[in-house]
């Protein structure tokens, strides 16, 4: 079995701070099965690129630990699928069709989702399972997300937006998204969105009550 190399350590680093926020090194150091000498040398790499960003936290008792998290540059590292050109794209179809036009074209995208989420969740029965092939779906259109469970509630994170530039210009983006959660988890679901990555937070997290 061979070692990771640096550079791929560097990348499962990027990786966890992205999945989890911020870590100590000492943390990252155990996710990844390597010293927190190695996890520091690595997040200083990671620094000097402007990848990670690192803040003092106090601790109960000794000395204050340095909490590590990404930039913004690191964010756009991951995928946002050719976000300029779908901002163009955007607003060139408000200019072109007005808003109404562009209401038009993402209730058309709306339809084509539903279509395609329904058959993909058609065989889950469960409300776990239908989460489970929510999550699925999501985690193949590059949203990096994941699901578990609390009591009787559901949890959805989406720790990475693939249209995050997108729906910065056109809200109706994020708005559709609850919708086709709602229908496509089905009746007796009630979803609603408790962080919201374009509100300032890391990530986006629905909140899926079952009855």
């Amino acid at each position: 079995m061979t070692s990771p190399t640096p550079d791929s350590s560097r990348q499962r680093i990027l990786h966890l701070l992205k999945m989890e926020g911020p870590r100590t090194a000492a943390q990252l150091a155990q996710s990844l099965g390597i010293t927190p000498m190695g996890a520091r040398q690595h997040l200083a790499i990671l620094h000097e690129e402007g990848l990670v960003r690192s803040v003092e936290q106090r601790q109960s008792v000794g000395r204050p630990a340095h909490v590590w998290s990404l930039t913004g540059s690191a964010h756009q590292r991951f995928s946002d699928s050719h976000g300029e050109l779908a901002v163009s794209l955007i607003e060139s179809m408000r200019e072109t069709f007005g808003e109404e036009g562009l209401e038009r074209l993402l209730e058309q995208r709306l339809d084509e989702q539903r279509a395609q989420y329904r058959v993909r969740m058609s065989k889950a029965e469960s409300a776990g399972e239908r989460v489970h092939a929510l999550c699925e779906i999501r985690n193949e259109e590059g949203y990096m997300a994941e699901w578990w469970q609390e009591g009787p509630n559901f949890y959805l994170a989406e720790n990475h937006c693939p249209i995050c530039e997108a729906a910065r210009s056109c809200p109706g983006l994020c708005r559709n998204e609850l919708t086709l959660f709602q229908e496509s988890l089905g009746q007796g679901f009630e979803v609603e969105r408790s962080e919201h990555l374009l509100e300032g937070t890391r990530r986006c997290v629905y909140v899926i009550r079952a009855a």
